[in-house]
This record gives structure tokens, C-alpha cells and sequence, in this order.
């Protein structure tokens, strides 16, 4: 072999080397790339997802702090001038007891009640200048309600002064907290300038304290006292409806699941059904809320606005992915696990919930629970069935007529008062957010825990 044959040979190695070296870099860049951007999407998502906490935390924690007024209310006897409750006497029968205790009763609501509130305002404020509208700005409108109850609850206390912590109406509470601009004109702020003056001069003094505000998970909604609207008639609505979810959907769900991958015949029916029901996972929310409407509203006359027909349209839309979870839970169980229970003589049902339930519970309980939370945010149904009523009452049983955590966040949003319910739609929110996470919670810890003891 010539020198110049070995030259060409080791020229050829040499390219071929820088060629592989050239494909490797190359290789190894792309992979960087790809690494990068996949670390790059992983944040970017992180990030706005921290964003979306961050705001609504942000503008939904002032709401859970409320103004409240202080003060020492004397219920004295030319101001509760319905007197102290009757008194069954001997000869008196208990229809003619009942009758003077209602009229006891009918007299206490023409109380004015609110002119106890002015009057502990002026007992505050001795050289105060005010009309009485001023004063009554101060605090919520059922502030004089909440002092009929007391007295109602307990007639000793005619005569007696007792110290009162009542809500600040909800222009009081955006004045102290500064979501209206101060500098604004008389003319277009929400209280007037005497009103304003008394509650800077009682929130310095601490006469008026911005204390947790137990009554947005204690009270209902409220159209005539915006600063005691709650949450608790939408909460115990939600709850129901989960209720009826969990009673219909689950077991519909998870046997129909396991009827189709495990029992029923592979034929074109069967493929019809499973197109279908991959179909039907993906229909959009609002074409259940209007099937809901015509079939168990129009059709089986059930009551409108009620958690049993929401139950029953989410269950719908739950159904679907049940189904389509739980026979990819079952599809994962090797085919030995099968024939082996099988080759040891046990029936295909004894197969099934003997041998491959067991394994795929985790993952069937899993996909059950994300069902469930994910049905609980739906709104655009729950709207078409007419959930978005206003109730000021919390529902009994599934069929009283009852709003929905997310129906109360779409009316909350579009209160006319925005600057007092963007941050108590910001809080409900917050809510709701709380009940999702700790079903996934939930999801999780007992997903974990049954794959730990199998």
C-alpha cells in the first residue's frame, strides 16, 4: 500500500470522526434545547399560576376583615316601647298565650331599633352634629335586626346597657380600607362627609375594629345588607350537589366501566358505545345545563334552581369520565394477573373483584375524586337550571331551591357595589379554590395510602 493510499485512509477516519463528533455536538445541543424549553415551559406555567394565587389571595384577604362598630346600646324603655314579653297567667290558655305573644312579637318590629344605635353614637360623641341618616350610614342595614333578636331572645335586657359589636355598612367598610379614593368629590363619594368624619374619628379611638369576618361562612347572601352576605347558603348548595354526584356517578360510572372492558362482547355496538362516550367527554358544559333544563325541569317537573337538578347535570358530565378513567385503570392490569386467576378456577367476576379491582382501586378512586372537584366549579350549567336565583336561605335538603359556590362568584362579580365585592368575590373564590385543593388533597393521600397497603 502507497503512502498516499495511507494518507487518503487517514484523512477518511479523520473526517469520519469529526463527522460523528459534529452529529454528537449537535445531538447534545438539541437535547439542551429541549431541556431548556421544557424547563422554561415548566416555570413560565408555575409562574402564572403563582400570578392567578397571587392576585386573588391578594385581593380576596381584606374581605375576610370587616369593619365593626363597638358600642354600648341601653335598651331602655322609651325607645322599646313593646315592653317586656308576656306572661302566661294561670287562667290563660295556651291559643290565647300564643296570640299575645305574636302581638308581643308584631309590636317589637315596629321598634325602631336603629335610634338605640344613634343613641350609643351620641353617648360616643356627645357634641356631635348629625342627622340621623348620617349615623345610620355607619353600620349595616340589619344592624337594628340583629338588636331585635337580642332583645327578643332575651326581654331582661329592657332597662340594661350592653356593649354590641355590630357590621359597618359596606360604604363604611370601603372608606376605611381606602378602596375609594379619598380625594374624591362629596358628590360622588359613598358616605357623607359628617359619616366619613365619625368613622375615621371612631377607627383612631378604636371604637370601630377591623375584626375576622365570621359571617361570610355563617350567613346567607344578601341583597338589602351587602356587608353581612355569606357564603353558606352557595356552600351547603355545592355540598348537596356533590352529594348526588358521589350517590349517581361513581357507582354508574364505575360499573359501566367495568361492564365494558370486562364483560361486554367486543362488537360494533360496543364501539358505538365507546365513541360515544368519548364523545360525550368532550361536549361542551352548557349543552348539559340546557338538557338539564328541558328533561329534569320541563319534562320531569323537578324544582327549578334546586342542588338535586344541579346534581343530576353534573352528573352527566362526571359520568363520562369516570368511565373513560376507570377502563384505563383496568386496561394497565397485566393479562397474566387475569389468566391466572383464571387457571386457578375462579369465575370472571371473582377475577374482577377479587383480583384486578383490588390493584386498580388507587387509580379508580383518584380519577373519581378529580371528576368530582372538577364538576364542582362548573358554572354555565348550574346557570341554565337556573342556580343563579337570588336565595337568602340555606337549603334543607337537595330539592329547596339553593345557589352554588361558583353561581355566587358570577353574581358577586357583577354586584353593582364593586368596590366592596370585588374582594368578597375575590374571598369567595378563595373558597372555592380551598374545597378543590382539598379534594385533590384527599385524592392523593388515599391514593398513597391504598398503594401502601396493597
Amino acid at each position: 500500500m502507497t503512502d498516499h493510499a495511507l494518507s487518503s485512509d487517514a484523512d477518511t477516519a479523520d473526517q469520519r470522526r469529526a463527522r460523528i463528533r459534529k452529529g454528537l455536538a449537535g445531538r447534545h445541543r438539541s437535547e439542551a434545547i429541549f431541556r431548556a424549553a421544557g424547563i422554561g415551559a415548566v416555570l413560565i406555567a408555575l409562574g402564572l399560576v403563582g400570578t392567578l394565587f397571587w392576585q386573588v389571595m391578594t385581593k380576596g384577604a381584606p374581605a375576610f376583615t370587616q369593619a365593626t362598630l363597638h358600642l354600648d346600646v341601653t335598651f331602655a324603655e322609651d325607645f322599646v316601647s313593646a315592653g317586656p314579653a308576656p306572661l302566661r297567667s294561670d287562667f290563660e290558655s295556651v291559643a290565647e298565650y300564643e296570640a299575645a305573644y305574636l302581638d308581643w312579637r308584631r309590636a317589637l318590629a315596629g321598634v325602631n331599633w336603629n335610634a338605640l344605635i344613634e343613641q350609643g353614637v351620641r353617648e360616643k360623641l356627645p357634641a356631635l352634629d348629625a342627622e340621623a341618616s348620617d349615623i345610620r350610614q355607619l353600620v349595616d342595614n340589619n344592624a337594628g335586626l340583629k338588636l331585635r333578636q337580642m332583645y327578643q331572645d332575651n326581654p331582661d335586657l329592657l332597662g340594661q346597657t350592653v356593649s354590641v359589636s355590630l357590621l359597618g355598612s359596606a360604604d363604611t367598610d370601603n372608606w376605611l380600607k381606602g378602596t375609594i379614593d379619598r380625594d374624591l368629590p362629596d358628590a360622588r363619594q359613598q358616605l357623607s362627609a359628617i359619616t366619613r368624619a365619625i368613622a375615621d374619628r371612631f377607627r383612631a379611638d378604636g371604637i370601630i375594629t377591623m375584626d375576622f369576618a365570621w359571617h361570610i361562612f355563617t350567613n346567607t347572601d344578601s341583597r338589602t345588607a351587602p356587608a353581612s352576605a355569606g357564603l353558606a347558603g352557595a356552600f351547603v348548595g355545592s355540598l348537596y350537589m356533590m352529594l348526588v354526584v358521589i350517590v349517581l356517578a361513581v357507582p354508574i360510572g364505575v360499573s359501566s366501566a367495568i361492564y365494558l372492558e370486562e364483560f361486554a362482547p367486543k362488537n360494533r355496538f360496543t364501539d358505538l358505545i365507546e365513541v360515544n362516550i368519548n364523545n360525550l367527554a368532550a361536549v361542551p358544559s352548557i349543552v348539559f345545563g340546557l338538557l338539564g333544563a328541558a328533561v329534569f325541569i320541563n319534562y320531569f317537573r323537578l324544582p327549578i334552581s334546586a342542588p338535586i337538578v344541579g346534581g343530576l347535570v353534573l352528573t352527566l358530565m362526571t359520568l363520562p369520565t369516570i368511565i373513560i378513567a376507570t377502563r384505563s385503570a383496568l386496561r394497565q392490569v397485566s393479562p397474566s394477573l387475569r389468566q391466572a386467576a383464571l387457571g386457578l378456577g375462579a369465575s370472571r367476576t371473582q377475577m374482577v373483584f377479587h383480583h384486578v379491582l383490588p390493584i386498580t382501586f388507587p387509580s379508580i378512586l383518584t380519577a373519581t375524586i378529580i371528576g368530582i372537584a372538577q364538576a364542582l366549579g362548573e358554572t354555565a350549567p348550574l346557570l341554565l337550571i337556573g342556580m343563579n336565583a337570588f336565595v337568602a336561605s340555606i337549603p334543607s335538603t337537595p330539592f329547596d331551591q339553593a345557589s352554588a359556590l361558583p353561581v355566587q362568584i358570577y353574581l358577586w362579580q357583577g354586584n353593582e357595589n364593586r368596590n366592596f365585592f370585588e374582594a368578597r368575590t375575590s374571598a369567595a373564590i378563595m373558597v372555592l379554590l380551598g374545597f378543590m385543593i382539598l379534594l385533590n388533597a384527599i385524592a392523593i393521600f388515599l391514593r398513597t395510602r391504598l398503594e401502601r397497603n396493597k
